[in-house]
């Protein structure tokens, strides 16, 4: 699995999930919905930092009470370090997946700094977990999506075909991440980077393994897909007065489909910093045929 093995909770987990699975009818709708469940619950499982911060941020948002000496914004602070202790203690997250997500944590913080400073989204509550107006746990919520890339790269054995030379897909997330920041003194190269998105990634495609069945599908669209579920997060954070952008402030609304834009742009920058952690391998040769080879194995 090119150095992609799963932590040991992960492997009891499979071998019981093997032996359910063992007991299921042969048919073919039967392995369709063995094969749908699988990936439910990989996608539940990889996104399992990313709910426990969710959930977090909607109980405080519903049942934080307001009397309380701890400010709101630290216990949320608080909590997102809990979380991630646990995620290591119970080998939820290897020590070396951890270096990643620390990076995630590292990049995201520095954006957020830059971002709130010229207003264009607002933390609002006290705390002394805070640099400047950013709360401690914003960089956590970067980290949340570091920690689904890495997850979803071995629990799908993500392998890739016609993958682009790291050393250009480096260049273009430094590009991403540069432009976030100048786009509001100089031009703003977003439509730009969008096309070089597609140029460069367009002809990439992803294989990934369920249980039995190995798939493929374009790149650009995993991007867009994981763009599209970290908007829908989006919303349910904003709602939970995680932050708030400025058209939020005198009542919540659904965030921009605009923002669709933003955060595909950040796949780019999460999967470079990923590919530190898990070199981009090119698929077996069984696996560049039809995409449902290997359903009845």
């Amino acid at each position: 699995m090119n150095g992609r093995t799963t932590t040991p909770l992960e492997q009891r987990i499979d071998a019981v999930a093997h032996r359910i699975i063992a007991r299921f009818p042969q048919s073919t709708g039967a392995k369709v919905l063995v094969e749908f469940g699988v990936f439910t619950l990989k996608q539940a499982w990889a996104c399992v930092f990313g709910a426990a911060m969710l959930a977090v941020l909607f109980a405080t948002r519903l049942w934080y009470p307001g009397d309380i000496a701890l400010a709101r914004n630290d216990a949320v602070t608080l909590a997102a370090v809990a979380i991630q202790i646990l995620m290591v203690a119970f080998r939820l997250e290897t020590l070396r997946e951890l270096r990643v997500i620390i990076l995630f944590h590292l990049v995201g913080t520095g954006m957020e700094l830059f971002k709130t400073s010229v207003g264009s989204w607002i933390y609002q509550g006290e705390g002394i977990l805070h640099l400047g107006n950013v709360p401690l746990y914003s960089g956590f919520m970067y980290a949340a999506v570091g920690s689904y890339m890495v997850r979803v790269f071995r629990l799908f054995d993500l392998r890739f075909q016609r993958y682009p030379r790291r050393w250009i897909t480096a260049v273009l997330a430094a590009a991403i991440y540069l432009n976030f920041f100048t786009h509001h003194y100089i031009w703003d190269l977003r439509w730009f980077l969008l096309a070089a998105v597609v140029v460069v990634f367009g002809r990439c495609w992803m294989h990934f393994r369920i249980f039995r069945v190995r798939l493929r599908m374009p790149l650009v669209l995993a991007f867009l897909l994981v763009a599209v579920f970290i908007w829908l997060a989006e919303n349910i954070a904003t709602w939970s007065n995680a932050w708030a952008y400025p058209d939020q402030l005198e009542g919540w609304q659904l965030v921009s489909v605009a923002k669709l834009g933003s955060w595909l742009l950040l796949m780019i920058i999460s999967v470079v910093l990923v590919t530190w952690v898990y070199p981009p391998g090119a698929p077996n040769e069984h696996d560049v045929e039809p995409a449902l080879r290997g359903a009845g194995a």
